[in-house]
């Protein structure tokens, strides 16, 4: 199991470590421009692409996408707390708290783990996470009039189209689906090495922060995610990989939305960091008990 689970997460820190090695070599990054070529083009293609193939019945994807948006609703409550005990404006730990890496990480684990009975599952939860992130994360990092910025935020069009894909089974032309697989397939790379740029002026206290920010947040989203699948009526498949799908670090996507605020991206990187490296140890132990 360890060895499935490592080979998921070494995309991950081969990315980052890359992007550190960048700058510690010497060359310069182009940060803002990478972070808006990867929100208006590769996200978009990404959702696109990830999508539009995924099958699974209406009624299983409205219940699960309500308790997804539960659980997410309620860490965004739980973060105040969090803040509070670990001194830190909430501000920052807000998005960090309520969106982990359901897309690149936790499908391929939910694949592995729950096979593709599990899979359209994983999807739907993907799918809520992002529309959250997408909407409510775009109004909240906005220095402008917030739904401006959200009307012009190519993802929510792109979640829309690929919500109404799922629901009436409908998939893309063959020449539209090459074209958003091809684009798509430079976000995650782009993602990680300008998340490796972040960690290369990193500091060893940040490091540390990281650490006990996960070993809060971790525990915590579990049990929320478990005790509201349970009170939504979730079947024990479906349940399970939310619990799973909910306890996946911390996304990229936080990073570079706190990238694009300014809300200490360095912090937040660390926040990635050190919960991508944790979960190589809490992961399987997580698996060995929902399995």
């Amino acid at each position: 199991m360890l060895a499935e689970l490592f080979a998921v997460m070494a995309p991950v820190l081969a990315g980052a470590g890359l992007g550190f090695s960048w700058i510690r070599l010497g060359h310069p990054y182009p940060v803002e421009f990478v972070t808006r070529l990867v929100f208006n083009i590769g996200t978009p293609a990404l959702v696109l692409a990830s999508l539009s193939g995924a099958e699974i019945d209406a009624e299983s994807f409205g219940r699960t996408m309500l308790a997804t948006a539960l659980v997410i609703i309620s860490m965004a409550a739980a973060t105040f707390l969090v803040a509070r005990l670990l001194r830190r404006e909430w501000r920052v730990l807000l998005a960090p708290m309520m969106y982990p890496n359901t897309g690149n990480m936790g499908l391929p684990v939910v694949l592995y783990a729950f096979g593709s009975a599990g899979f359209a599952y994983g999807i739907t939860i993907m799918v809520t996470v992002a529309l959250f992130q997408f909407t409510l994360g775009t109004v909240l990092t906005s220095r402008g009039n917030p739904f401006k910025a959200l009307a012009k935020t190519p993802t929510v069009y792109a979640i829309a189209i690929a919500m109404g894909l799922l629901l009436t089974d409908t998939t893309l032309p063959l020449w539209l689906a090459n074209s958003v697989d091809l684009m798509s397939g430079f976000t995650v790379p782009l993602m990680l090495i300008t998340l490796g740029v972040s960690l290369a002026s990193i500091q060893v206290r940040s490091l540390r922060s990281g650490v006990g920010f996960s070993m809060v947040r971790i525990p915590l989203a579990a049990t929320i995610a478990w005790l509201i699948g349970g009170w939504v009526g979730l079947p024990p498949l479906a349940q399970g990989i939310l619990v799973l799908q909910m306890s996946m670090p911390v996304a990229v996507f936080n990073y570079l939305f706190a990238q694009r605020a300014g809300r200490e991206p360095a912090y937040v990187a660390s926040l990635v960091f050190c919960s991508t490296l944790l979960a190589l140890i809490y992961l399987p132990i997580l698996l060995a008990l929902l399995m």
